[in-house]
């Protein structure tokens, strides 16, 4: 390095008085080209790629108590998942029943709801269709929300009805209606008066899981449809009826500009994904038996470095020619 300082500030005096006589001399040039190329490693004749010089991938030796862990765990998932894949099984047969069950009830004729009913009863009757009629109150009027329909973000209107003949009230999910309409001021067309018929769904009260916030009926805060709150609240009993109607699109465009509550369709929505996870469960084994086998025999075969030198080879750069 040192000399190549020397030979540049020797031809750097030299040619001071005549910079044409310095870009044609050769060793200025080379002095040049070798500044120009210094940083690319391609161009260096001496450069080694990967390619030339493959790795050589030092393995570690493991013992045999590492070993029987790692094959006791991996037994284990095959077996695991045998026993899932089973008992999804299981599960799809109970699935596809009760989703038959509910659709049978579906097709048969509305019955009217009786003056008084034991809610323990209602677990036989999910989803049977019934009418009834009554008044309702809108002054008890509950809204459960947000809930997403179509991409719009609204609430769910629950209104008591108070039936005639002295019989019980009841819970009505009337259905959706969008959240720029809650205020009821703002949806008077909704807000029925006089004796009305309603026609439904006789549902089964929901769990509710760890995830939803506690209902405020104090503040008029609905999260979840708590059966029991909501009928203790409101003086009702606890049953619940989903006010169904034909999926109409243009209706349901009116209802909602109207902010008239659309009501849902007379259908079984029960989701049924057990056939995947049946899929899923019982093709783990399969996976986790060749993954394994993969590691016995790598570990088998000899590791054997390659003792082949490396090849070489070198790059050179174009010549380029510099202005006269």
């Amino acid at each position: 390095m040192r000399s190549k300082l020397v030979l540049h500030t020797l031809l750097e005096c030299k040619c001071q008085a005549n910079p044409r006589k310095l870009l044609q001399n050769p060793s200025w040039l080379r002095y040049q080209r070798g500044q120009r190329f210094a940083r690319i490693p391609a161009e260096d004749p001496d450069f080694l790629s990967v390619v030339d010089k493959p790795p050589n991938i030092a393995k570690q030796p493991v013992s045999f108590g590492t070993y029987a862990n790692a094959n006791a765990v991996a037994a284990l998932i095959p077996i695991t998942a045998f026993a899932l894949g089973t008992w999804q099984v299981l599960r799809l047969g109970w699935k596809t029943d009760l989703i038959a069950r509910f659709e049978d009830r579906l097709i048969r004729k509305p019955l009217p709801l009786p003056p008084r009913i034991d809610p323990s009863a209602i677990k036989d009757f999910d989803y049977r269709r019934v009418y009834t009629t009554g008044r309702l109150r809108h002054d008890q009027e509950m809204l459960i929300g947000p809930r997403i329909r179509d991409g719009s973000n609204g609430y769910l209107v629950v209104t008591p009805l108070e039936r005639d003949d002295n019989a019980s009230t009841v819970l009505v999910n009337r259905g959706w209606i969008p959240k720029r309409l809650q205020n009821q001021a703002d949806r008077k067309e909704s807000l029925l008066q006089g004796h009305v018929m309603v026609e439904g769904l006789l549902r089964e009260p929901w769990r509710k899981n760890i995830f939803t916030p506690a209902n405020k009926p104090e503040k008029g805060e609905f999260y979840f449809p708590d059966v029991e709150q909501m009928a203790k609240f409101t003086g009702s009993e606890p049953v619940w009826i989903e006010e169904t109607m034909e999926p109409d699109l243009l209706k349901a465009y009116d209802r909602e500009a109207k902010g008239i509550p659309i009501g849902r369709p007379a259908e079984v929505n029960l989701r049924n994904n057990h056939t995947q996870y049946i899929f899923t469960c019982l093709n783990a084994p399969s996976l986790t038996t060749y993954s394994q086998m993969a590691v016995f025999e790598d570990d088998e075969a000899a590791p054997g470095a390659s003792t082949d030198e490396p090849r070489r080879t070198s790059s050179r750069g174009s010549q380029m020619s510099l202005p006269a």
